[in-house]
């Protein structure tokens, strides 16, 4: 089996080093060797090492590659929109197998590669985009084919489950989170995609349209990062008996007027710490899926890093060649539920909210009373005290509110009210809590 391989950083290179380590296994696994005949780079010069491959396979012309005859098999470890659509695109066409671990492409346009696929025969995998070695979008995609799927909930991003953990632990700030997560390793130069939740969604997307047979766009996610997540944030979530998680939440719903939807976000929110996600920690992923008959799932390892991803790339190429020896291709997309993506404002939550008020009678009902102009239950509240140190001026008090499950556009608009009281100083912070407490 020829192979192709589109990338050679730090998830190709380390294809390329287990393909080279383990040959003999992947040969007996798959009933013929793996070649590489042709790896694409931008620029051939450069050192990457003592990479066991003969350096006359390396080309900068990656759509002359995939569109050679002699090639079984393209691996994209390139990563971005374009050109990497267009040669997988074309590849495909062509009627060549694609093992991707590009989740940002998947989400963008994931439905031109499948339908690619099918029109030239071959194979689309793409295991690694996904929580990097965890084996997970193979089960969704296969071994719970016979169940019915009701929510996915996950922690897939490493470096901001690293930077809420060392919040959570040190009680530092997110800043400093970020400077140490920087510092190790775990944070890019330019943070953006991870602590913005860009990244996050991207692969939200992905799980939601494979646990509910519907094509999922990273545009019908809602987003949000953690970069407004505070100490005083994570101080109050442990007073909570909570921990905070950045998590992607696909979930099966009813619309109001009776028909199937789904919900995709994500967001930073609490969740208890008898929660199963509350106990992952670093830079670890984690997913738990919830099916009406196989009940609660959890998938937890190393979500990131060249190994583990090219662990699950080579596992892709394993699957794909054995196919195409046979004769065979895997089951196509499964998208006929074709359910419409529900707005954020129809997702049912519940709200942390942290007020500032000031410490006079009548403020609690005034606040109690916005809940109830917009039929929002309150289930908890914690009050607290502090001199505003302001001469003339009422003391402060920190009023922390938790509502019982209500429509998230209703929590929202009761957000908005409270900002409008004279009683209140400020909303100090606002944040989802998830899952049971």
């Amino acid at each position: 089996m020829r192979l192709a391989l589109l990338g050679c950083g730090t998830v190709g290179s380390e294809v390329v080093r287990l393909l080279h380590s383990q040959s003999a296994d992947l040969t007996a696994r798959i009933g013929a060797p793996l070649e590489i005949a042709g790896i694409a780079v931008r620029r051939i010069g450069r050192d990457r090492g003592e990479l066991p491959v003969d350096p006359a396979v390396f080309t900068s012309d990656p759509l002359d590659l995939v569109k050679r005859d002699d090639i079984d098999v393209v691996v994209e470890c390139v990563g971005g929109i374009e050109p990497a659509r267009s040669w997988l695109v074309e590849a495909l066409r062509t009627g060549k197998s694609v093992v991707t671990a590009n989740k940002a492409l998947l989400a963008e346009d994931g439905g031109a590669l499948h339908d690619a696929a099918a029109q030239g025969g071959g194979d689309l995998y793409y295991e690694a985009a996904v929580a990097g070695a965890i084996p997970l979008l193979r089960p969704l995609r296969e071994s719970l084919h016979g169940d019915r799927v009701t929510q996915v909930t996950g922690i897939v991003n490493g470096t901001t489950n690293f930077i809420l953990s060392a919040m959570d632990s040190t009680g530092a700030g997110f800043a400093e989170a970020l400077a140490e997560a920087t510092d190790l390793g775990y944070a890019e130069a330019d943070p953006t995609a991870d602590v913005e939740g860009f990244d996050a969604a991207a692969k939200a997307a992905i799980l939601a349209s494979l646990a509910f047979h519907t094509r999922v766009g990273a545009a019908d996610v809602h987003r949000e990062g953690i970069t407004e997540v505070t100490a005083a944030d994570v101080a109050s979530a442990k007073a909570m008996g909570c921990t905070i998680k950045l998590l992607c939440i696909a979930a099966r719903g009813t619309a109001a007027d009776g028909r199937e939807t789904v919900s995709v976000r994500v967001h930073p929110a609490m969740i208890p710490l008898t929660h199963p996600l509350a106990s992952v920690g670093d830079a670890f992923n984690a997913v738990f899926v919830e099916a009406e008959a196989a009940g609660q799932l959890m998938f937890y390892g190393p979500g990131a890093g060249g190994a583990p991803t090219a662990s699950a790339v080579l596992g892709d190429v394993v699957a794909v060649s054995r196919n195409r020896l046979a004769g065979v291709r895997a089951a196509s997309e499964s998208a006929y539920a074709d359910l419409p993506v529900r707005p954020m404002g129809e997702a049912l939550t519940r709200y942390h909210i942290s007020l500032d008020v000031t410490d006079r009678p009548g403020v609690l009902a005034a606040v109690a009373g916005v809940f109830a102009q917009h039929k929002v239950s309150i289930a908890t509240v914690r009050q607290g005290t502090a001199g505003s140190g302001v001469a003339g001026r009422d003391e402060d008090a920190d009023l922390v509110i938790v509502t019982h499950v209500a429509p998230d556009a209703a929590l929202a608009a009761t957000v908005q009210a409270l900002r409008g009281l004279d009683a209140v100083r400020s909303v100090a912070s606002v944040l989802r809590v998830e899952g049971s407490a």
